[in-house]
């Protein structure tokens, strides 16, 4: 089945409901609430340094090259073949170190539904991400039109509205004089940097604002996309940054930093909320509504990026059997040959010191990796603009070619930071190991790199085959 004959299912708010859906997560606010109202320095770093920069970009490259396989297209149109690849392959295997962490959180906040106990409990954390990353997986088999549903759903059920419900309180809080646990200062707003470990939490908020590229590859489900693309980017934008700010002073206001877990803190905050109001009783129902808006975006990410490396498979960069599609176009093999390899990365929850300790190692591994294609597509928009000076842009990143360049190379400079920076754990970081952490990180970095280029060298030519070929008739 041919993509260029599939319905045109993704409007403007659906396809910024999938950005926020996938973006945007209560998740992600307890990671930098820990550092108070210097969180709000880290925001602003990675807003401007990197959030805002990858908006314009990807609006400027879906909008001018509205083809199949987002960044594995810009890139392969900029610099070759290989490098596009290698592009699409590191948005992917990046999601597949990234899946644990956000599943581990759904199971740490479905466990105040069953018992708050089990929040900590490794061998929970292990099989819960299990169940829940193979139910994502199958509910995509279904097609876009269902994710798009379900991610749609999840965002305005598990992320705006629970979401609402902290900053209000946070507010609330705040106004009728109840201690807070930060200070809001000119001078606590810069943190102390006196070591490159009081940095480390930059991967993880960069990683928080990851993924606006990734709906590019849906670009033809989208009505009238030249035009709607960027509008939904926009939206999404603009929501993302504005709840994530908020949310995060929110839990910061209310929970003492030493309270504060980076799994369960999002849920700790509510139940905080909520008994401090006598609502109690409301803390089964919201955490139900959080896990289930975590795992909307676990079935937006499942899909994206696999279909991104379907186009370079395709293309005969991968075997025959990975070029399988259903009669909903989604890539079966593709799903479940990636189901294995997060069921294995998700051992490591049960081989760390604790379930904080495992969630950040595959945090900053997948920051690093993704960090890493945001480089590489930043490099491909400013190589674009000037081997096509004159291809109509629907979109373009203001200030012409000079503005490219400022805007791409602040984008990747801050992209190789956090590489770099990804090495430091936090200082409050329980490690068995640092050497651990380290080589873990350093083996993960170097194998995750070379193995799309063995991929290619030893790849054959009866990889290349007409995808028609590879289809499957009958329905799951």
């Amino acid at each position: 089945m041919d993509t260029k004959t599939s319905k045109k299912s993704l409007t403007v708010f659906v396809l910024a409901m999938i950005n926020v859906a996938a973006i945007c997560s209560v998740k992600n606010w307890p990671l930098t609430a820990e550092y108070g109202f210097s969180s709000l320095f880290y925001y602003l770093i990675a807003a401007v340094g990197f959030f805002i920069p990858v908006a314009l970009v990807s609006a400027e490259l879906a909008s001018t090259y509205p083809k199949n396989g987002g960044v594995y297209a810009w890139v392969k149109e900029a610099m070759g073949h290989k490098m596009g690849f290698l592009a699409i392959w590191l948005q992917w295997i990046e999601n597949v170190a990234w899946y644990p962490t956000v599943l581990s959180f759904v199971a740490a906040t479905l466990a105040y539904v069953i018992s708050p106990d089990l929040a900590l409990n490794k061998v929970y954390s292990f099989f819960s991400i299990l169940i829940l990353y193979w139910g994502a997986t199958f509910l995509n088999f279904r097609g876009m039109k269902t994710s798009g549903w379900v991610s749609t759903t999840a965002v305005i059920f598990g992320t705006l509205i629970p979401g609402a419900l902290i900053i209000v309180l946070g507010v609330t809080w705040y106004i009728m004089g109840e201690p807070s646990q930060i200070v809001m200062t000119a001078k606590s707003f810069v943190p102390e940097l006196k070591n490159p470990h009081q940095l480390s939490i930059l991967a993880g908020v960069v990683l928080g604002f990851a993924g606006l590229e990734m709906t590019a590859v849906h670009v033809r489900d989208v009505q009238n996309p030249r035009k709607n693309f960027p509008k939904a980017i926009l939206l999404s934008a603009i929501l993302i940054i504005g709840l994530s700010v908020l949310g995060t002073l929110a839990i910061a206001i209310v929970i003492p930093k030493e309270n504060i877990s980076l799994v369960s803190g999002g849920i700790d905050a509510i139940a905080y909320f909520l008994r401090s109001y006598g609502l109690h009783w409301l803390t089964p129902i919201i955490s139900f509504l959080i896990a289930f808006g975590a795992f909307g975006a676990v079935v937006a990410w499942i899909i994206g990026p696999s279909r991104g490396l379907l186009t370079a498979a395709q293309d005969g960069d991968l075997p025959p059997i990975l070029h399988r599609v259903n009669k909903n176009e989604m890539p079966t093999s593709m799903l479940v040959m990636q189901g294995f390899i997060v069921s294995a990365l998700a051992t490591v929850f049960l081989f760390m010191p604790n379930v904080s300790t495992s969630f950040w190692i595959l945090i900053a591994l997948a920051a690093m990796l993704y960090s890493l294609m945001y480089a590489i597509m930043f490099i491909a928009a400013i190589v674009l603009r000037h081997k096509h000076p004159n291809i109509e842009r629907p979109y373009s990143v203001p200030g012409g070619k000079i503005g490219m360049w400022i805007i791409g190379g602040i984008g990747c400079i801050i992209s190789i930071f956090t590489i770099v920076i990804g090495f430091f754990p936090p200082e409050n970081l329980v490690l068995s190991s640092l050497v651990f952490y380290e080589v873990f990180l350093s083996v993960g970095m170097v194998v995750f790199i070379v193995l799309p280029f063995l991929i290619l060298m030893f790849k054959k030519q009866s990889w290349n085959l007409d995808k028609a070929k590879v289809t499957e008739d009958e329905p799951l």
